[in-house]
């Protein structure tokens, strides 16, 4: 495992970034995403930040009596050297990421949870506060940053996968139960998780603005032969389709949010359609390759 150095202390950054070009290259992305952002990305250390960061986070998913996280945990987390970070646009906190470490043997940063302020919307911030994380974790010789995410969010697959070049690598049912929250609602919680290759090529090109992977498109996937192993009716519900094609397209539902707050049971029919779905084509050997904007996950190597 690579020594994390200290990037705190005088002209490690500098020294660093002159030795290692891929380091240099992750430092001035994050620097180039955040002033796109119109955002300033660093550390929160201080009570009063990681009291902000508490808030937002309450905002953000509706849990005022019940943060997603703590202060004193935050507070332990920077203490220990984990990542606690903050976007900020002037003096307002409007996006944070925290992560801790894995087992020292693994050599990654588990990315818990991140969150941006509704009106910021379309800024990019999250991609800013990504970018920072990386660098940061790139500078403590970290290889792998890990996360989960709802795979039926779609926007959600499509940052992470499309936006991020990150690679799924295990679908996991219910992961955190009941979460009872204004964004999961009464859901099981299912998770996909992700593996970002910090120093891939695919990601080195994402986080320098352009197309990491290829972008993928359903239609041109349906003209090679794919087979649509989970689609969508004209009225929005799911339609189970074969699980046995090379390449097999699976759909989510153009708006997981504004369902489950409309009509919560078919909510849950998606919920159990794309869990079935991916766990079996993954189980036949599939891979999760792509994700297509308008809402289509493509496995490959089913059979």
């Amino acid at each position: 495992m690579t020594q994390r150095p200290d990037p705190t202390s005088m002209g490690t950054v500098s020294n660093l970034t002159a030795v290692d070009p891929d380091l240099d290259h992750a430092v001035q992305a994050a620097d180039a995403a955040a002033l796109a952002a119109g955002v300033a990305v660093r550390e929160l250390t201080d009570l009063s930040d990681l009291e902000d960061a508490v808030r937002l986070y309450a905002t953000i998913w509706g849990r005022d009596a019940n943060p997603p996280v703590t202060v004193e945990l935050l507070r332990a987390f920077a203490k220990a050297g984990n990542y606690v970070g903050g976007a900020f646009d002037g003096h307002r906190l409007v996006g944070a990421c925290v992560g801790f470490f894995h087992a020292p043997s693994e050599d990654a940063l588990h990315s818990h949870i991140a969150g941006v302020a509704r009106d910021l919307a379309g800024r990019h911030v999250g991609f800013a506060l990504k970018l920072h994380q990386r660098a940061w974790a790139m500078l403590r010789g970290v290889s792998d940053i890990a996360w989960t995410f709802d795979p039926l969010v779609s926007r959600n697959a499509y940052f992470n996968l499309a936006k991020l070049a990150a690679e799924p690598v295990e679908y996991l049912p219910n992961f955190y139960g009941t979460m009872l929250d204004t964004i999961n609602g009464v859901d099981d919680s299912d998770r996909l998780l992700v593996r970002w290759r910090l120093r891939d090529p695919a990601v080195v090109a994402a986080c320098a603005g352009g197309p990491g992977l290829a972008p993928v498109s359903v239609a041109d996937e349906l003209a090679a032969g794919a087979v649509v192993a989970l689609g969508r009716s004209r009225t929005g519900t799911p339609v189970a389709g074969p699980l046995d094609g090379p390449v097999s397209l699976v759909a989510v539902p153009a708006d997981i949010g504004v369902l489950r707050a409309e009509d919560p049971e078919l909510a849950h029919a998606w919920r159990n359609a794309v869990r079935e779905a991916l766990t079996t084509l993954v189980a036949g050997g599939g891979r999760v390759s792509g994700f297509d904007r308008a809402g289509w996950y493509v496995v490959r190597g089913t059979r």
